[in-house]
């Protein structure tokens, strides 16, 4: 049997399935055995426990040993503040969840003319551009692509790869502190590899935020635009 289906790997789609059956409420406080799911899936037993690991690490279904696999209840969502001090890790830590966050890909790029005009750079300077994954207590919560001027900030790269955190990484590049200066709010449904690494539905919708942080004399230090979960955050603008 094939381990893709259409470009997709077949345990991720019976993932689907499965959330999907959950939150229409079809699946029921017990998941059938593996081999029922199994043959209502069409694949074999590995696919079927693939699936069942990756639901269980976004904390959707929890294994009982000599019990079976159960649905926890859906957590409520993290409220996120958004205001001129916006801090991934200290939003989370504040809510009792322990932060983290990984690089995804870094590269370099040249400033299209949006970008100039968010980073106050010419059009055509070179940019870092990274794609960050933000955590919680080991849920994927948000995904970042963050452009900074490499003339700037030569080494961002390298110091976000060892700290894993934004303000850390700036602060080592001689930055101490910076705030937002601004933060436009949208939404649309969830990019397929965006899907992927947050562990979300193919068709799922993600808050979308545009923003823009300053270092205390008012240069710009970043372009941010990051993806939320809607089912797993929600954003509170605050003054």
């Amino acid at each position: 049997m094939n381990e893709t289906d259409e470009g997709v790997t077949r345990w991720r789609r019976v993932a689907d399935r499965i959330r999907s059956a959950i939150a229409e409420g079809m699946m029921g406080e017990r998941l059938p055995p593996e081999t029922e799911l199994a043959e209502t899936y069409g694949v074999n037993r590995h696919t079927v426990r693939r699936a069942i690991q990756s639901l269980s690490a976004e904390g959707l279904l929890r294994a009982e040993r000599g019990r079976g696999t159960f649905v926890n209840s859906a957590p409520p969502r993290l409220a996120y503040p958004i205001g001129p001090r916006t801090r991934f890790s200290e939003n989370v830590s504040a809510q009792g969840r322990r932060p983290g966050g990984r690089l995804i890909r870094a590269d370099t790029m040249r400033a299209d003319g949006a970008l100039a005009q968010l980073l106050d750079c010419a059009p055509g300077a070179m940019l870092h551009r990274l794609e960050t994954l933000s955590v919680a207590n080991g849920v994927p919560l948000s995904i970042a692509t963050s452009h900074f001027s490499v003339e700037r900030f030569p080494g961002i790269v390298r110091a976000y790869a060892e700290t894993g955190s934004v303000t850390e990484a700036l602060r080592l590049e001689g930055v101490a502190d910076y705030r937002r200066r601004e933060t436009r709010i949208t939404a649309e449904r969830v990019h397929p590899l965006d899907a992927e690494h947050l562990a979300s539905a193919p068709d799922a919708i993600v808050l979308v935020s545009l923003a823009v942080d300053v270092d205390l004399d008012g240069r710009p230090v970043q372009a941010i635009r990051a993806r939320f979960p809607a089912d797993r955050m929600e954003l509170v603008l605050r003054p």
